[in-house]
């Protein structure tokens, strides 16, 4: 009997009850999950009453209602979830309208401090400058309104700062040539310190270290013979003046320029060769970077950076290539570095010449003993001309 009870109640509850044209099965589930559950407890009681089992406590209501009425279960789920969906939602609304509130506190912030900044920019670079006692000097703008008076000498001192920045200090950024009876070489050869002479090394252990490059005791000292060394670097002075202290403690190099005589061009420290008062038919710069000689491309021989490799033997090549340059009496140097200036690697295609011209030595010495007389020799254009 009890088990028929069952079998006639999960009957129902899968087809439902239909009154009045209308399907009411899922509502009766819904509305009646009490009485189901209890009335289903009652049946399962007696039947394992009369069947001599003992009776067992009644599931707990959502695990028998999830597997009486599935539809039940989802429906608690999906709403579970749309709880939780609608709480983070809120959550990140909130979090917006705090970020919200603290950006336009920020912006006010800034608002008002770059008021205050501007207010005192005019003030203290608009003011009439004064003397000893506290008078006030009169300049070419004291006879405008006061407002107009104070824009005007905050933009001609704003004017005057960006000119100190971008240009050098000086317009002649060395002495004139040395006279008789004091020898002033002919060439000027002007040099970039770091990636050229010296490589920056940093380490925990150590911190920043300027490690020598290879050969740069003997570049110094056999171009010293016929160069006029400048370093030209767009480092600072503090940085520059210890380590070329340390690097030259023979005074090959005679001068040395740092940041304050370069020109600041398009966010780059460039090195303006029209300042260094000297002729530029006899100026060689030697640098790894273009943009620094950008002004004066005719004058530059640029090799690649020294990355500290300690078995480099640039400075060595370019030894060769700058004596030859010095002795060959070039009168114009320009010539040489615009020829040069056309192969992708300059010492490369110099020491390629000045193989060819090792040959063509030889050769002469061999025609002269055969002849016994003198051969004429043109070496020294054949290092800096095209066949």
């Amino acid at each position: 009997m009890a088990q028929r009870n069952i079998l006639r109640l999960l009957q129902t509850v899968k087809t439902g009850y239909s009154i009045s044209g209308r399907s009411y099965g899922v509502n009766v589930v819904k509305n009646c999950r009490s009485y189901y559950s209890k009335h289903l407890y009652q049946c399962c009681r007696q039947m394992s009453q009369q069947q001599g089992t003992p009776p067992q406590t009644p599931p707990t209501g959502p695990k028998i209602l999830s597997t009486l009425f599935p539809q039940t279960a989802i429906d608690a789920k999906a709403e579970e979830e749309a709880r939780e969906e609608k709480q983070r939602e809120e959550q990140e609304k909130k979090e917006k309208e705090k970020s919200n509130k603290r950006m336009k506190i920020g912006m006010y912030v800034f608002a008002v401090s770059a008021g205050v900044m501007a207010v005192w920019t005019v003030i203290d670079f608009g003011a009439p400058e004064t003397d000893a006692e506290g008078k006030v000097i009169e300049d070419e703008f004291s006879n405008l309104p006061i407002v107009e008076q104070y824009f005007r000498r905050m933009w001609k001192s704003l004017t005057y700062y960006q000119k100190i920045i971008q240009e050098p200090s000086a317009q002649r950024l060395l002495p004139d040539p040395l006279k008789y009876p004091y020898i002033q070489p002919k060439y000027t050869l002007v040099l970039e310190m770091k990636g050229l002479l010296v490589h920056p090394d940093w380490t925990y252990k150590t911190g920043w270290r300027f490690k020598k490059r290879p050969g740069v005791d003997q570049f110094l000292e056999q171009l010293a013979r016929h160069f006029e060394i400048v370093v030209y670097t767009a480092d600072q002075g503090i940085t520059v003046f210890p380590i070329l202290d340390a690097l030259d403690p023979n005074g090959y190099i005679m001068y040395r320029l740092v940041r304050d005589a370069t020109h600041f061009v398009d966010g780059h420290h460039v090195k303006n060769l029209d300042n260094i008062n000297r002729d530029l038919k006899r100026v060689i710069v030697v640098d790894w970077d273009p943009n620094s000689v950008k002004l004066h491309p005719d004058n530059a021989f640029v090799i690649p950076k020294w990355d500290g490799n300690d078995h480099d033997t640039t400075l060595l090549e370019l030894v060769a290539f700058l004596k030859t340059v010095a002795t060959s009496d070039v009168d114009d140097v320009r010539e040489v570095l615009h020829y040069y200036r056309e192969f992708s690697n300059p010492l490369e295609k110099f020491k390629d010449n000045l193989r060819k011209l090792q040959e063509i030595e030889e050769k002469d010495k061999e025609e002269k003993q055969k002849q016994g007389t003198p051969a004429v020799k043109k070496w020294s254009p054949s290092l800096f001309q095209k066949k």
